[in-house]
């Protein structure tokens, strides 16, 4: 039998100690406001599509940063807090002019808390998502063009899915690029990289503009192309090619966005990966020469929704961003050496059991190389992001999951099952949604991703065990996928 006891515990006590004040709507109400479909709440399960709530679940061992999160105790206070200092400020002066001051704030504490408050001309610009920040920039390539620019991205279903759909228009045309072979595997950064040029070069000849997108870091945890093609192919072209940092992980370290801007890159961030804030907290940050050409353009309606020219006040975004800088405060309070630590740590004993298990694959994840941009010093040159493959174990082989199974076990990971004879069933967890990522043995397969954000990491570096108790949670959630992937093998034999 399924049920969901915890959540109705938890949404009865934050039901209560929030409800709606004056003008405005609670604070669970507003942190799933101001965004589209994808983070309404489905009134059965009273969870959004990325399977989160809008308000904190302590229990649940939460290991999916690179698809969403539930926002953490301590954020839901900020949110919160928030929430009371923007009801007694509109009492006093209009909607719009509260959110534009409040936006300015959050902006100027996010430029410093990034080690960019000195920039010169910089342009950070709030966004709903990081589809929207995608929209952003194709609009801004292709404007005022009279041959449709051109778009080149990696494979959408290691972006986000509906970034297609959100940048396809008469004005761009778009190009995707493979970056895992068809089993799974890496495809070879070189090939990548020389199907890129090509399309670059065919692009300049026939006087078209750019829009290059590199990708840092993908779904499963890729960098491509690599920042060594694309520096060069904007010095070569640096009238034809815009380029887009997709970041949206925000699995960057300071340096790393600093170089990134400095090479005169747009970056698109987010606060609901990594960050672990609510989804839909996403920025774009453009250097001066792109700033300079963005301010002169006009965009859709509501485009803009965070930034200094739009006036409408969407106090959900406010919200989440003043949530996702929260958590980046106290993830920049924790030192790199500790942060490595950490992660080597981590690492090594996930790596130990996804390779030992048989009931687990794990899909190779290049060393990331960021040269000649940046030498791999910070902390985000080690792997955070652990895709793989699941499998039915039998005495006489195993075979793979198909991409249905695999999406039945991670949808059941946050349910607690009432099994006799069973702690693991009890367990709720939360894994990264599957990702498409080609055949094996003639059976499609999805890998799910087990993610280590800074949520997890602050945790752990404050603890007296060298985050051991994080690394035990981690394994215990492999532990409940296997149950599952048993339990769904057995069910199938009866």
């Amino acid at each position: 039998m399924f049920h969901f006891s915890n959540f109705r515990v938890v949404t009865n006590i934050v039901q209560n100690s929030s409800k709606a004040l004056g003008g405005l709507p609670s604070t669970e109400q507003l942190l799933v406001a101001g965004g589209d479909a994808r983070i309404a709440l489905d009134p059965l399960s009273g969870l959004n599509k990325y399977a989160c709530q809008p308000f904190p679940d302590p229990q649940l061992l939460a290991f999916a940063s690179s698809t969403a999160s539930v926002i953490s105790t301590e954020g839901f206070a900020v949110a919160n807090r928030l929430r009371r200092k923007l009801l007694e400020a509109v009492s006093t002066a209009p909607y719009s002019a509260v959110y534009a001051f409040e936006m300015q704030r959050i902006r100027r504490e996010w430029l410093q808390l990034c080690e960019l408050s000195g920039s010169a001309g910089l342009e950070l610009v709030f966004a709903p998502s990081g589809t929207d920040i995608h929209a952003i920039a194709a609009q801004y390539i292709g404007s005022e063009v009279s041959t449709p620019a051109l778009v080149i991205m990696v494979e959408a279903n290691e972006t986000g899915s509906g970034v297609v759909s959100a940048i396809d228009n008469n004005a761009v045309e778009i190009v995707q690029a493979p970056i895992r072979l068809n089993n799974g595997e890496p495809r070879p950064l070189a090939a990548i990289n020389a199907e890129v040029e090509a399309l670059v070069n065919k692009a300049v000849v026939s006087g078209r503009r750019v829009l290059l997108i590199l990708v840092d870091q993908s779904k499963t945890g890729l960098i491509a192309p690599s920042p060594a093609c694309v520096i060069a192919l904007q010095r070569r072209f640096p009238d034809n090619i815009d380029v887009l940092v997709d970041a949206c992980q925000f699995r960057i370290a300071m340096p790393t966005l600093r170089a990134y801007l400095e090479q005169g890159f747009m970056v698109g961030l987010t606060g609901s990966k990594f960050l672990g804030a609510p989804s839909f907290s996403a920025a774009l940050l453009l250097p001066t020469t792109v700033a300079e050409r963005f301010r002169q353009q006009a965009f859709s309606s509501g485009l803009l929704s965070g930034s200094p020219q739009d006036h409408v006040a969407n106090f959900g975004l406010l919200l989440r961003c003043e949530v996702a800088l929260e958590e980046l405060r106290s993830f920049r309070a924790v030192p790199q050496a500790s942060v490595i630590d950490f992660l080597q740590a981590f690492a090594q004993a996930i790596r130990q059991r996804l390779t030992s298990d048989p009931h687990f694959e794990p899909l190779p994840v290049p060393q990331l190389d960021r040269r000649p941009l940046i030498e791999a010093n910070s902390w985000d040159h080690l792997q955070t992001l652990f895709p793989f493959l699941l499998y039915d174990a039998q005495p006489g082989g195993r075979m793979p999951l198909n991409r249905e199974q695999t999406r039945h076990v991670y949808r059941q990971l946050p349910i607690t099952i009432d099994y006799s004879g069973s702690d693991i069933a009890m367990l709720r967890c939360q894994l990264g949604q599957p990702v498409a990522c080609g055949v094996r043995n003639g059976i499609a397969v999805s890998a799910l991703r087990l993610c280590v954000g800074s949520r997890l990491i602050v945790e752990a570096t404050a603890s007296n065990d060298k985050g051991n108790a994080i690394i035990k949670d981690a394994l215990t959630v492999l532990d409940k996928t296997v149950w599952l992937i048993r339990q769904a093998k057995t069910c199938e034999a009866l």
